[in-house]
């Protein structure tokens, strides 16, 4: 595999002559008058990936078969932003990715070529600092800003320091210490003329109302006139907004002088933390601003406004406030009207306090500003196995994480779960005997890890108790007062509530629930009385009367024969607060817990996947293909997003372990012995690496090896950067797991001892393959694996290619992808070779020739994108039919058709079957050395086995198969197939002679 590598230069060229050639031609309009796309290709923007290196990939895209792209945010984030969901001004486009010029430019170009854009945006929440000008206007003037209402804020805590005032855990260390080491200092704001309390890179305005006070203290005649202005705020007719502005007028004129600047540092000085009498003058001052500035750990506990998970940089807006929506979107709207952009992602939707009322009416103001063109929308949304994204918020679909699950699932073996089980079993067990079992959260030993879903259900215990205290008690609070406004509910105490509450929300089994001032949907009152039922089993039977009170207040019971207004507002606001609280909770547990705890098979550790699910059968997929079709076919399909845990082609290989699970638990054994030497010479203080940890770095290293690393090289610069990928992933992979370190309180000492083993794993020369067969081992190893990885790549691949919905690619991962979490999976991508590769493939078929390297998987998707191309309604609208196998090997193969219904007669091409490999570990050839051979199953191997063609399909008139990858074709037969059912069909082994899938047009 092609290492990654900065982006060359030709890029930037290439971006130079293709805005040249959009000056010289007029600009067009899009020719797609539907939003709805034929395929996307994700690209992350940033400062060094801006518009103009986006246009020099036009054409490549272009010729790839895709018709939009499919951008992160473009307005303006906090500068430096590597991803761009932190936002500061919703109004305009990001300078630090080409600013509107370069916007318009790509856009020209994506529309000379019939492409559209879709754009990420960010309704939920916004990045907080001195770059959000909303954010310093509500510190600086408190409860009165024009922007105080549109944060989430709750300006009324009953903490009586934080009354009326934002706390703001934003110092590296307790205030008092902060105070006195000087990092909290008073200074003046030269070019806007007004005072700011700094802390290193953040300015905290200070109050107009205390500017005077500060200037008073220099006793000088000459700040006269402005102590004057700033000592007028409130008083008479004038707008506060409008007084404090003549203040800084004055202060900004003052400083431009040499003897009003001295007055204003002499006033300055009295604040000044280098003495004992300016700490206590700045401290009494601060203690007057309208915020409470507080350690950074103190968040989880005292923050008293809604934050995007537990990411205090990021404030949760009111988006369903009139002022805040429009605002919030006016940039966008205004892009939309003009043809600039085609569609919209919704980050984070389960955020916002009203998901559907704000998708009806994007949807309605969108439609509004473009008649004849329908909006794409799609949303960032987690479903559970047997949840559906509603169907009244009128979205085309989510952004595919569904997809990504289900695509992955059926392509493990569901056969290897009792060996793998035992595996993680044993490996738990002995991280228990080592005393690893850690829960860092709680500080104390945890129960043996070994259940996805109690590792999920302990994970939610901590966040309650640690990381989400202040909004849990938020919840609980609102609760209590609720129940003191009623008879019937004065007596429940605040401890019980908070009781029945916990369990509640450590059983609760989706992201939330959608409950409004109508009450709430069916599904999600039987999703919530679960929860409750399962609440009860671990609550003593003196909490069970709270709980239910608890559960029909959250399900909106009664709100409609509430007569008294103040008792149904705070039972609306506390079913908002506990549907915004569900969702950043189950994430943290989940995927940001769970998935690094749990490590049975980590290729099913991934968002949106269920990893105690580890496989899906063929016929559930093809159900679930069925009701994708009929609900949601122009929904996304993502097999890779830039929040994956790892890349896709990674995780296709581990999914390999779950077909021959016994020879990786003796391969495991054999590693661990064969390294434990190692284990003890790199320990640490807190000892060396545990169990489950090195069992999670085993699987990583084999996902993540690429193609053309040896381990005997003598240059061993792939090998250290391997290592400093994998040493990056096991850092965050521990913090995020809580177990043996955090990111609270990073255990340093464990952290380098793991890193220490993996350097000597990797890079130390006296354990290079002539000294040491680990690394030889894990070389052959993974060519032995490879080839049955590429074979469930290749599927995957096709299956999110021809199934109903919209695929998406995404950035370079048309080639193998085996990226590692962030960071890793956002780093600068290779275009050049991918440029390169596509030119010298395009006009050949696909083969495997090039399958060591992901150019057959290149080949593979403009192959089938192109298709798409020429036959949009067949792919956008046809029906999904799932094809019977038989024969002996029909468990591995999955097949279907996309048909266009018998009303489409005009269509040049009314039919396709797609014909993918599955579980292929033990059907390929080994007459070569194993890791020699092809991703391949011999065509002898397949037998009798067949695809049945049912009456749907032979109705279509078809005599005739041609193959849309390679040269082949062949005629459908007539026959009895292995079950002794007579009628039309096709011979596996005929159409997977050359690749282990196919796309076959049907003809007569």
């Amino acid at each position: 595999m092609p290492a990654r590598r900065q982006p060359s230069p030709e890029p930037a060229t290439a971006a130079s002559d293709a805005a040249r050639r959009a000056q010289v031609k007029p600009e067009s309009k899009p020719v797609v008058e539907s939003g709805v796309p034929r395929a996307t290709a994700r690209l992350q923007l940033n400062q060094d990936f801006r518009f103009e290196h986006a246009c020099a990939l036009v054409d490549y895209y272009d010729a790839l078969g895709v018709s939009h792209f499919y951008v992160s945010p473009i307005l303006t984030a906090r500068p430096g932003s590597t991803h761009g969901y932190d936002v500061v001004d919703p109004t305009r486009v990001n300078p630090e990715l080409g600013g509107e010029k370069g916007l318009r430019t790509l856009c020209s170009l994506l529309h000379q070529r019939g492409m559209g854009l879709i754009v990420d945006i960010v309704p939920n929440h916004m990045a907080v600092g001195r770059d959000n000008p909303w954010w310093q206007d509500v510190l600086r003037w408190g409860p009165r800003s024009r922007y105080a209402g549109w944060f989430d804020i709750d300006w009324e805590s009953p903490d009586p320091a934080l009354t009326g005032k934002l706390c703001l855990p934003f110092l590296g260390r307790p205030y008092a210490e902060a105070l006195a080491a000087g990092e909290l200092r008073l200074q003046l704001d030269r070019q806007h003329g007004q005072m700011v309390v700094a802390h290193h890179d953040n300015l905290f305005p200070l109050s107009p109302t205390d500017v005077a006070s500060v200037l008073e203290a220099a006793g000088s005649p000459r700040l006269a006139p402005a102590i004057a202005a700033f000592s007028a705020i409130g008083e008479g007719d004038g707008e506060p907004e409008q007084q404090a502005a003549v203040g800084w007028q004055l202060l900004r004129e003052l400083a431009d002088d040499a003897q009003g600047l001295a007055a204003i540092e002499q006033a300055l000085a009295a604040f000044s933390p280098d003495t004992t009498e300016g700490q206590v003058a700045l401290h009494a001052l601060l203690e007057r601003q309208h915020y409470r500035l507080a350690f950074w750990r103190n968040a989880a506990d005292e923050i008293n406004w809604r934050r995007f998970f537990e990411v205090s940089e990021l404030a949760g807006v009111r988006v369903e406030r009139d002022d805040v929506f429009e605002e919030l979107h006016r940039e966008i709207f205004r892009l939309y009207a003009e043809g600039l952009i085609d569609g919209v992602r919704l980050d984070h939707i389960d955020g916002l306090t009203d998901p559907q009322a704000y998708c009806l009416r994007l949807r309605h103001r969108l439609r509004a500003l473009r008649a004849g063109h329908e909006p794409y929308i799609i949303a960032e949304k987690i479903l559970a196995p047997s949840e559906q994204l509603p169907v009244s918020w009128q979205l085309e679909g989510t952004t595919g994480y569904e997809f990504m699950d289900q695509c992955a699932a059926v392509l493990h073996d569901g056969e290897g779960a009792p060996v793998l089980d035992d595996l993680w079993n044993d490996i738990v067990d002995e991280a228990q005997g080592q005393g690893a079992v850690i829960d860092r959260m709680l500080g104390a030993q945890s129960a043996p890890m070994v259940h996805f879903a109690d590792m999920v259900r302990c994970a939610r215990r901590s966040f309650l108790s640690r990381n989400f205290a202040a909004e849990f008690n938020a919840l609980a609070l609102c609760l209590h007062r609720l129940a003191g406004q009623q008879m019937s509910t004065r007596d429940l105490s605040l401890m019980s509530l908070r009781r029945s509450l916990a369990e509640l929300l450590v059983h609760f089994p989706v992201y939330r629930t959608y409950g409004d001032a109508q009450g709430m949907p069916a599904d999600d009152r039987e999703i919530l009385a679960a929860a409750a039922t399962a609440a009860a089993t671990t609550l003593h039977d003196s909490d069970h009367p709270t709980l239910r009170v608890i559960a029909a207040w959250l399900g909106g019971d009664a709100l409609a024969a509430t007569t008294d207004p103040q008792h149904r507002a705070l039972q609306l606001r506390a079913m908002a607060r506990f549907q915004q609280l569900t969702p950043p909770l189950t994430a943290k547990s989940v995927e940001d817990t769970a998935f690094y705890r749990y490590g049975r098979l980590i290729s099913r550790n991934e968002v949106g996947s269920h990893p105690d699910q580890l496989s899906l059968s063929v016929h559930d997929f093809h159900k679930l293909g069925v009701q994708r079709a009929a609900q949601a076919p122009s929904s996304m399909l993502a097999t890779g997003t830039h929040d994956h845990k790892r890349g896709e082609d990674a995780r296709m290989r581990l999914a390999a372990l779950s077909e021959i699970p016994e020879e990786w638990h003796t391969l495991l054994a054999h590693w661990r012995a064969l390294n434990a030497p190692i284990v003890a010479a790199t320990a640490g203080a807190q000892g060396g690496i545990d169990a489950i940890d090195e069992c999670m770095l085993y699987q990583t290293l084999v996902g993540a090896w690429r193609d053309g690393m040896h381990a005997a090289d003598d240059d061993l610069q792939a090998l250290q950067q391997l290592a400093e990928r994998v040493v990056a992933w096991q850092r965050k992979a521990q913090r995020e797991a809580k177990r043996r370190s955090d990111w609270m309180v990073p255990q340093e000492a464990y952290e380098m001892a793991c890193e220490r083993f993996v350097r000597a794993l990797l890079c130390d020369p006296g354990l290079d393959a002539h000294h040491h067969p680990f690394l030889s081992e894990l070389e052959g190893f993974v060519r032995r694996l490879s080839p049955i990885g590429a074979i469930n790549s290749f599927s995957q691949t096709l299956l999110k290619l021809s199934v109903p919905g919209v695929p998406d690619l995404y950035q370079g991962s048309e080639m193998w992808d085996l990226s590692l979490v962030d960071p890793d999976n956002r780093t600068p991508v290779d275009f050049a070779l991918r440029q390169q590769r596509l030119a010298d493939v395009r006009q050949r078929p696909v083969s495997l020739r090039d399958w060591h390297d992901g150019g057959a998987k290149l080949q593979l998707i403009r192959a089938v994108l192109d298709h798409r191309r020429q036959h949009a309604a067949l792919f956008g609208q046809g029906d999904y039919l799932p094809l019977s196998v038989h024969g002996k090997l029909a468990r591995h193969v999955v097949a279907f058709a996309r048909l266009l219904p018998g009303s489409s007669q005009h269509a040049s091409l009314r039919a396709v079957i797609v014909v993918c490999t599955r579980l292929a570990g033990h059907l390929l050839a080994f007459d070569t050395p194993r890791e020699n051979s092809l991703p391949l199953v011999p065509v002898e191997s397949w037998g009798n086995t067949c695809i049945a063609i049912p009456e749907a399909l032979a109705a279509v008139g078809a005599r005739g198969w041609r193959s849309v990858l390679t040269s082949g074709y062949g005629l459908l037969e007539s026959g009895t197939d292995a079950d002794q059912e007579a009628g039309l069909r096709i011979p596996v082994g005929e159409v997977l002679g050359s690749l282990p899938v196919e796309l076959l047009e049907l003809h007569d």
